[in-house]
């Protein structure tokens, strides 16, 4: 395939038919389950004005969101730094300003976690079709997982995982691949027989160092450049779409918790107790 243009998803199986059967999903969030651009402006916009700076724009952020909240918050000093400022060319001066920006933003992003962001569309019912066809589902972002797992709380989400793992879980983040490989592990699946679902590079990169398939969406945020131009094994415009692509897993031991296993049953009142 031309690894510069990912296919869309047109078979019933999106990854190559030579390779062995999907049996789990590791799931992006930011950008690929939930649109949290807004959250991120309304945090970062409190942040900056506590350290005396000017906002910054949703399509700003658009192009640097993805990597970890340290790489947030460091482009954003970068970004919002005043001409001819001492801090530039000076790395004391630039972590201290950061030590002091990182628990504005902490105490900002809790605060409003969630009330300036949505939920795609399709990616409820991708997340229902996922599990009703046996497949293990972790949820696997550069997300703080102290931000992670209220915001996937909020909206509803959070039992459809058997599995939830941060960008401060493991010692590095995507697109190293030790976080997909680790979560693979807690799964008890093999990395070729778990999909790798975002919205950019990072999650391709992680994904191929893991030996993962890996589908993007189109939709998400990819640091502000063209999704088609990632390695991938294919596009999806929903997560919807790519559940109805993919084959019911073969029979396996279920170690689902009890919220993933009422989600996937449809007891929804259950899952959100």
């Amino acid at each position: 395939m031309d690894t510069n243009h990912p296919s869309p998803l047109t078979s019933q199986n999106p990854v190559a038919p030579d390779r062995p059967p999907i049996q789990a999903c590791l799931i992006d969030l930011d950008g690929t389950l939930v649109d949290t651009l807004g959250d991120f402006e309304a945090a970062l916009g409190d942040m900056l004005t506590a350290l005396g700076r000017a906002p910054v724009t949703r399509a700003q952020i658009e192009r640097i969101v993805g990597k970890g909240s340290e790489h947030l918050i460091r482009s954003v000093l970068a970004l919002t730094a005043p001409c001819n400022t001492a801090t530039a060319d000076d790395p004391a001066a630039q972590q201290a300003l950061y030590d002091r920006a990182w628990p504005l933003y902490q105490a900002a992003y809790l605060r409003i976690n969630g009330q300036f962001s949505a939920v795609y569309p399709g990616a409820v019912a991708g997340l229902q079709a996922l599990r009703a066809r046996g497949l293990r589902l972790a949820c696997v972002t550069n997300k703080p997982i102290a931000f992670a797992r209220p915001l996937l709380a909020a909206k509803g989400l959070d039992g459809y995982f058997d599995q939830v793992f941060g960008g401060d879980s493991f010692a590095r983040k995507k697109p190293d691949p030790l976080p997909l490989l680790e979560a693979c592990r807690a799964l008890g699946t093999a990395p070729a027989q778990a999909l790798m679902v975002g919205d950019s590079s990072n999650d391709a990169a992680a994904a191929r160092a893991a030996g993962c398939p890996v589908v993007l969406m189109t939709y998400g945020y990819n640091h502000g450049q063209a999704v088609s131009t990632v390695d991938a094994d294919g596009l999806a415009d929903s997560l919807a779409q790519l559940a109805g692509r993919l084959s019911p897993a073969t029979p396996m031991p279920h170690t689902a918790t009890g919220s993933a296993q009422a989600v996937a049953s449809g007891d929804a009142s259950q899952a959100n107790a």
